[in-house]
């Protein structure tokens, strides 16, 4: 499953529209070439739903809103939509504040998202509204353990079946899930914490993943998933026999999303199928 995945990003080539944040956009494109995409960014709203009929995909990061921007992810949304591409939702610091949060709830009340992408915190705050985000960081108590992992899969396939979304829930151990079902993914390394935009080129990257594979939404953001789960185990390795420290891993890790092969790929993922 995972091999076929990512030999459909290969050999489509999807083209991402990017509505994402600043202070990961240059990562954002990188990643989407690195895995056989392509990127454009448009956040003008005069631009941005034209831009987004060209493309395979729209990637909506409300990492750094603000006055343009978020007209511009909902004309772009519903462009998408009317022309049946999908649109992942990436809610950055979904509950740290007002903004974030109501703006983030209104995109998936307003457009039909086809995955969310978002660490424990963020997805409990459009869950529940609660206020529990600290910055774009997961909080503590929010954490997936092996002990809370039931509860964990339990509450992503509500909000999934409550929001008609995939929900790509990640953290130490992944969680992607529909209303059915769930793949628990362990792979990834903490390394991948100490770098800006771990999280933002995984939703660029799953962005491309769903528009290569129409149909198999849910397989597709598992895949995604595991891919850069791998992708930061490989580059871990790499920069720990470099003797190096997170700038090198990032540009590591990038280089391991270019080599990644299908059959690694399969290889290497540590998932199982609840």
């Amino acid at each position: 499953m995972l091999e076929t995945m990512l030999q459909n990003v290969r050999e489509r080539a999807p083209l991402v529209h990017n509505i994402t944040n600043y202070v990961t956009v240059n990562d954002c494109a990188n990643i989407l070439l690195a895995c056989g995409a392509s990127p454009i960014m448009a956040d003008d709203p005069d631009d941005a739903e034209e831009i987004t009929a060209v493309c395979a995909a729209l990637n909506l990061n409300i990492g750094t809103l603000n006055a343009r921007t978020i007209p511009a992810m909902e004309r772009a949304g519903r462009r998408a939509n009317a022309l049946g591409h999908p649109v992942l939702l990436d809610p950055v610091g979904a509950g740290a504040s007002s903004l974030r949060t109501n703006t983030a709830a209104r995109l998936l009340d307003e457009l039909t998202i086809a995955a969310v992408r978002g660490n424990v915190s963020e997805i409990r705050a459009l869950q529940l509204g609660a206020r529990a985000t600290r910055g774009v960081d997961a909080a503590l108590e929010d954490r997936v353990t092996e002990e809370n992992l039931p509860e964990a899969i339990a509450f992503a396939q509500a909000f999934s079946q409550r929001t008609g979304a995939v929900v790509a829930m990640t953290g130490a151990i992944d969680v992607v899930a529909d209303a059915e079902r769930a793949y628990v993914i362990r792979n990834g390394c903490a390394m991948m914490g100490r770098i800006t935009g771990a999280g933002c080129m995984l939703s660029a990257m799953t962005a491309a993943y769903l528009a290569a594979n129409p149909g198999n939404f849910l397989e597709a953001c598992a895949a995604a998933v595991c891919a850069m789960g791998v992708c930061g185990e490989i580059a871990r390795d790499k920069t720990e026999a470099l003797g190096a420290g997170n700038a090198t891993f990032r540009t590591q890790l990038i280089d391991a999303v270019c080599n990644l092969t299908p059959e690694g790929l399969q290889e290497r993922a540590r998932y199982e199928l609840r």
